[in-house]
């Protein structure tokens, strides 16, 4: 559901603390997973304060990037801290992508956190990709760093609302595959392994090759638990991966993938080769 939304403020300050507060009043935030947020809202890229409310400790996804598969959905979780010597009427936020929360061209907008009347209380939202209320994103472009505006609100009246409270990325995921043969294969002959790298494409809703990309295949001999790398390749326009390399040993090939500023790292499975 794409809904504009006038003010950011009011995508999630409830109606008493909007007369608490004398915030205008704007349409609801939607129900649906992702909503552009407006070009009016808090003051920008800082702390918007009155009082001693206080905000702290906020984690986006557990501090790792947000993996976005081709449906352009992801579960994702949010923690932070509000405090207020008189308890929390509420707190949330949203996570963008944008200069700030008034320059952005998407945006997620979090459930409400709701009244508490402890004078500390770290509240925890959870977006689910099966659910409405999901993370989610439209346009490739928008993977890269995201931002996360964030607010609470003292039962007294009191408010802090910053930008940002936290910066993240938002990656589309990569899926890497790699294929070694022929199997068995005498010491000494050539091995050669193939595979293909893809990546999300959130306006197509399907993965597509991931050309130019720099991949290296790595090897685990058999009995050992970590690979070492054998050689760098780079991926074909196509994202097509194939090299050579000589049997030596009974083990596992794979192509690892340590990813981009818009792109998710990923290595393969490891597939076994037979040396005789």
């Amino acid at each position: 559901m794409r809904t504009r939304i006038r003010s950011a403020a009011a995508v999630v300050v409830g109606a008493s603390a909007l007369s608490a507060l004398a915030l205008p009043a704007v349409q609801a935030a939607p129900a649906g997973p992702s909503a552009p947020v407006g070009p009016a809202g808090p003051a920008g890229p800082a702390d918007d304060v009155q009082g001693d409310t206080q905000i702290s400790n906020v984690i986006v996804n557990d501090g790792k990037s947000i993996m976005v598969g081709s449906t352009g959905k992801a579960s994702v979780t949010v923690k932070l801290t509000a405090s207020d010597p008189n308890g929390i009427s509420d707190a949330g936020g949203i996570l963008y992508h944008g200069t700030d929360v008034n320059h952005n061209d998407w945006g997620v907008t979090l459930p409400s956190c709701g009244k508490h009347l402890v004078t500390t209380y770290t509240c925890a939202f959870a977006l689910k990709s099966t659910s409405a209320r999901h993370f989610g994103v439209s346009k490739n472009a928008q993977a890269g760093t995201w931002k996360m505006w964030a607010y609470a609100i003292g039962a007294d009246g009191d408010y802090r609302f910053r930008d940002p409270a936290k910066t993240f990325k938002v990656l589309r995921a990569t899926k890497l595959t790699a294929n070694a043969a022929p199997e068995p294969v005498k010491k000494g002959k050539t091995i050669t392994v193939t595979g293909s790298l893809t990546r999300a494409d959130w306006e197509g809703h399907k993965d597509i090759g991931y050309g130019s990309q720099s991949v290296v295949l790595q090897f685990r001999k058999a009995g050992t638990t970590n690979y070492v790398n054998v050689k760098g390749i780079k991926s074909t326009s196509t994202g097509s991966l194939k090299t050579t390399v000589t049997a030596a040993t009974d083990g596992y090939y794979r192509f690892t993938y340590a990813g981009s500023a818009t792109a998710g790292a990923v290595s393969a499975t490891g597939d076994s080769i037979d040396v005789r």
